[in-house]
């Protein structure tokens, strides 16, 4: 009896524990303290293997928004044994396709899909995932026009939700900075987001010299996801709500802190003016502002009621005075059952993320076109912008096609990582053809490398002449490009050609590459640059267009040879009196020297210039020698020796 009452206690003892940790699981979770609601959980049902469907989608909502989907996928997949796929709501089954998708488990995940659809008889739906699922089949055959980089910015926390700000990019993160103690969000644990600002390397888009953005606004909560008008004068942010000028934050009746848009002005990029949007509520949250580049609309993104989903992308008008329309949602085309998020819109292009519409799994990155009134079916952008796993917070730079979007990719640095991406023109090739011939002798020259590099300086290709000394290379459209022609003992010769949009079209560049031993003879020991005699006019040293003509070869010499350094020497005949020649020769070597530098020589790669008069005479015609005017003539020279090559 005394053993039965024992264990009987201790089953009670056991049995009231666990209703404690339950109890306390379910509070953390209620209270978005989802790391310490998974730990509670577990516990719980390693002890009590509860398979009530409440404590079951709990935990898996717990994994869920932790973005642990293997953990989610478990028990999603327990929740779907017991009800089924017919007593399971579209949105549990979303969210089990989703975890699904997340280990790349896509025929299983597909045909769970299917089978709602059926279920539901969406025609329409149906056939908008058959076509997104060839879309993408039809990107994988062709390649991805996308190449992406993460970035060194990037911590072992969450970094993500990038704007354009003029030359620089402003982003969130919830890095740990020593020596500043930040407030810590339950939801992951991590410090709350606050807003940097770093420089953009144009060529590259690495970012550097991050510091904390407009300090003067920043809350001890989070601070994210900005977008700036074109003129950067105004921005919207998102933020906490808070209680008027406090630092407090300002929950609804059941105890849920919203968040809410701000919209600012700048003046000499100081904040000179707040204000909160109208449509900010206690009951709801707004956030992701993206103003379109005209300032005429603002796309935010809510879980206000009346939506499609879990949260909807909506717009305003912004009237001239700043103010704006009522909020509108932007439609079954483009919001779900599930989370539509990070808005972003340029140039008849809209950009958005979404767990609802076909794709690899978690958020994805998706595009539309927008005319003002009408969304077209939004499209997938396909790997690598998209994974398994969220995609998101997509910009771009509609001209240079580049960008940067976020992801908590396994292949990350960290939690959410920023990543660089540029894009490659589609199906657009326009051909640039050739000669290569020596520039002296204009015979065809084999085997010239050509090679194409873009407005980065990075090379895209490479090709070579053929026999008779042609080239052709297939480019893509729309472009400035650098073409280089070289080969090993020849000058190398660059041009720019701009490439527009035309697929198949032909630009013609020759080159004309020359040897150093075809423009240099020898003499005395010496090598020379070979060029005509240069003519001055009597008893002057101006350039006259005969001389300009011959300098201009030495000119042509020196920048293609680059590591060619010369000495000028003039020379006169013994005519007139020997001080005044050798004056009027210096003048001449001075005057043909400053012709040089002025065709952007370099000064360092003229060793001198010195004129030596009638003292170096080629033959017997000096003083008081009778000579033809051919004999006078073979006096009166300007030699250009190379001194170095």
């Amino acid at each position: 009896m005394r053993k039965a009452l024992t264990l009987s206690l201790v089953l009670f003892t056991s049995i009231f524990y666990g209703q404690q940790k339950l109890k306390a699981a379910d509070e953390m979770f209620n209270d978005m303290s989802y790391v310490e609601a998974s730990k509670l959980y577990e516990e719980y049902l390693e002890k009590n293997p509860d398979l009530s469907t409440q404590t079951i989608s709990n935990i898996a909502d717990t994994y869920y928004n932790l973005n642990d989907m293997r953990k989610a996928l478990t028990w999603y997949q327990k929740l779907y044994d017991i009800q089924g796929q017919q007593n399971l709501s579209e949105l549990y089954l979303l969210r089990y396709t989703q975890a699904l998708r997340s280990v790349r488990d896509y025929d299983k995940a597909n045909a769970i899909t299917k089978e709602m659809l059926k279920r539901k008889n969406d025609n329409s739906a149906s056939r908008y995932f058959t076509f997104n699922q060839k879309h993408l089949d039809s990107l994988a055959q062709k390649g991805s026009l996308y190449q992406i980089r993460n970035l060194d910015v990037n911590s072992p926390n969450s970094d993500f939700g990038t704007a354009f700000y003029g030359n620089k990019l402003v982003y969130s993160s919830a890095k740990e900075v020593a020596g500043v103690d930040k407030k810590i969000y339950s939801w992951n644990e991590q410090p709350y987001l606050t807003m940097y600002v770093a420089d953009r390397n144009l060529s590259d888009g690495t970012l550097t010299n991050e510091q904390p953005f407009l300090t003067e606004i920043a809350s001890k909560y989070h601070d994210a996801t900005v977008s700036f008008s074109e003129d950067l004068k105004t921005f919207y942010y998102t933020t906490n709500t808070l209680k008027g000028n406090t630092n407090k934050l300002k929950n609804d009746k059941q105890g849920v802190n919203n968040f809410q848009i701000i919209k600012s002005d700048l003046e000499n990029e100081k904040v000179a003016k707040s204000e909160k949007l109208f449509f900010n509520s206690l009951e709801y949250s707004v956030g992701h502002p993206a103003l379109s580049p005209d300032g005429k609309w603002l796309f935010f993104v809510s879980d206000m009621p009346g939506g499609f989903g879990e949260t909807d992308i909506y717009m305003v008008e912004v009237f001239p005075d700043g103010k704006t329309s009522s909020p509108k949602n932007l439609g079954p085309k483009i919001n779900t059952i599930g989370r539509e998020m990070f808005p972003f819109y340029n140039e008849g292009k809209f950009y958005f993320s979404s767990e609802g519409h076909y794709g690899f799994g978690g958020l994805d990155i998706f595009e539309s076109k927008f005319n003002g009134r009408d969304f077209s079916d939004p499209k997938n952008l396909g790997e690598p912008v998209n994974s398994n796993k969220d995609d998101f917070s997509f910009i771009i730079e509609p001209k240079s096609k580049y960008g940067y979007f976020s992801s908590n990719r396994d292949t990350g640095k960290g939690d959410d990582d920023i990543y660089y991406f540029t894009k490659k023109a589609p199906d657009c090739y326009e051909f640039v053809a050739g000669s290569v011939v020596n520039a002296k002798s204009k015979e065809a020259l084999h085997e010239v490398s050509v090679k194409v590099l873009d407005s980065f300086g990075d090379l895209k290709q490479e090709g070579f002449t053929d026999v008779s000394g042609k080239y052709e290379i297939k480019n893509p459209c729309n472009g400035t490009y650098k073409f280089i022609a070289s080969k090993p003992g020849y000058s190398t010769l660059e041009k720019e050609v701009v490439l527009g949009s035309k697929d198949g079209d032909v630009h013609k560049i020759d080159f004309e590459l020359g040897k150093l031993e075809d423009f240099v003879v020898k003499d005395n020991g010496n090598e020379k640059i070979d060029i005509n005699p240069i003519f001055f006019d009597y008893d002057k040293w101006d350039i006259t267009s005969q001389a300009a003509t011959e300098l201009d070869k030495v000119v042509y010499v020196m920048t293609n040879f680059p590591k060619v350094k010369i000495r000028i020497e003039s020379h006169t005949d013994s005519r007139g009196k020997d001080l005044y020649n050798l004056k009027l020769s210096d003048n001449r070597a001075k005057s043909t020297q400053t012709y040089i530098l002025s065709k952007g020589i370099s000064a360092d790669r003229i060793e001198s210039a010195v004129g030596f008069g009638e003292t170096r005479l080629k033959n017997k015609c000096k003083n008081g020698v009778k000579c033809s005017e051919e004999e006078h003539f073979g006096n009166r020279r300007s030699d250009f020796i190379i001194v170095e090559k």
